[in-house]
């Protein structure tokens, strides 16, 4: 039976065990990058970024307590957002997505091959471009259900929302998802979100 992420998370803690956190790494590592592409719009830093997630692991400064309403993943992914928002704060940006095409920008970096290996279908990168041109809430919600297959009851705590004002994000951002994929030409019917 595969072992549990935040048991493996405790075992790197308690015994040292670097396979332990090298198995976070590779598991958890390109959907970060992406995830965090989605704050910073710059790969570079968005891998530095991850980068800097897995030190606050590494050192154990940040404590991650196993629950049943919070999954290591969770914890992980808001460590990642608060990392993300930091930068942003401390080089005063404004977290505004940008006007240009978002996966045009990454697939013209050709040293950034683990998103276009996270995009590996069409249905994937149709609704990653289509998600360019929603509200940021909205499109922080979505890339959580829809590509780190997280429950909203999971989200909620990355995105510092009650469930309620989560399950409103999520319906209104796909209520806006499908007004932007039927702008794009897109068919709404082949995704299952």
């Amino acid at each position: 039976m595969p072992e549990n992420d935040g048991l493996l998370y405790i075992r790197f803690l308690t015994n040292n065990d670097s396979y332990a956190l090298e198995s976070l790494f590779k598991k958890y590592r390109d959907g970060l990058i992406l995830f965090i592409y989605g704050f910073v719009q710059n790969a570079d830093d968005a891998e530095e970024l991850m980068m800097d997630t897995f030190a606050i692991l590494a050192s154990g400064t940040a404590r991650y307590k196993e629950r049943e309403n919070a999954s290591f993943k969770t914890w992980l992914f808001a460590i990642a957002k608060n990392q993300a928002l930091l930068y942003l704060r401390k080089r005063k940006i404004k977290y505004v997505f940008s006007e240009k095409d978002f996966l045009s920008n990454i697939e013209a970096d050709s040293s950034y091959q683990p998103v276009v290996k996270l995009l590996k279908n069409e249905r994937d990168a149709q609704l990653y471009r289509a998600m360019k041109s929603i509200d940021a809430d909205y499109r922080q919600a979505l890339f959580l259900l829809c590509f780190e297959n997280m429950k909203p009851e999971q989200i909620c705590r990355i995105i510092k929302k009650n469930i309620k004002q989560t399950y409103n994000l999520l319906a209104r951002g796909k209520e806006a998802l499908r007004n932007a994929f039927e702008r794009m030409e897109f068919s709404w019917d082949t995704l299952d979100i």
